[in-house]
């Protein structure tokens, strides 16, 4: 099963980039797509090459699908809103962060479910759609990891939580 992020132009690497680490150290297939499958330039100024274009990703093997917050207008297409509400119907973890999250409400995702439109939550969890503001992004992270159960036990999350969100020493 894949882990996909969606990039575009002006997207946030920083918002997604613990729980792209933390995807990639457990084995995850994570890939990177744009619209086009073009590289994307994401606001800190990073070019990436999406590993393939939006239409080309097989939706029947993705596991999550990640939208980073940015200038979330180019990617302000039907396509992506018809590949959430398709991700969405088949259980798979769907993940909104900052500007990402008005992507899943443009989708018509978070009608009825508890986010960060709908009430004073920093990051939330409601079933399979977690949302996120961009100041949570440690959070975010830890939160999409659960729900794929990307962590070994309980003292691993604990190890984690203490890490990335206390600044404990490991």
């Amino acid at each position: 099963m894949k882990d996909i992020v969606l990039l575009y132009d002006n997207c946030c690497i920083y918002e997604i980039v613990i729980l792209n680490y933390f995807l990639k150290c457990t084995g995850s297939d994570l890939m990177f797509c744009t619209i086009d499958g073009k590289t994307a330039k994401a606001m800190e100024g990073y070019c990436i090459q999406a590993d393939a274009a939006l239409q080309d990703i097989g939706l029947s093997e993705v596991r999550s699908f990640i939208v980073p917050g940015g200038e979330t207008a180019n990617i302000d297409q039907e396509t992506v809103y018809d590949c959430l509400r398709i991700l969405n119907g088949m259980g798979a973890l769907v993940a909104g962060i900052c500007a990402g999250v008005d992507v899943l409400d443009k989708a018509g995702l978070l009608k009825n479910i508890r986010s960060t439109k709908s009430g004073d939550f920093d990051c939330i969890r409601d079933g399979n759609i977690v949302t996120a503001r961009a100041n949570a992004y440690v959070d975010f992270a830890i939160e999409a990891a659960k729900a794929l159960d990307l962590f070994e036990d309980e003292a691993d999350l604990q190890e984690t939580i203490a890490f990335w969100r206390e600044f404990k020493r490991a």
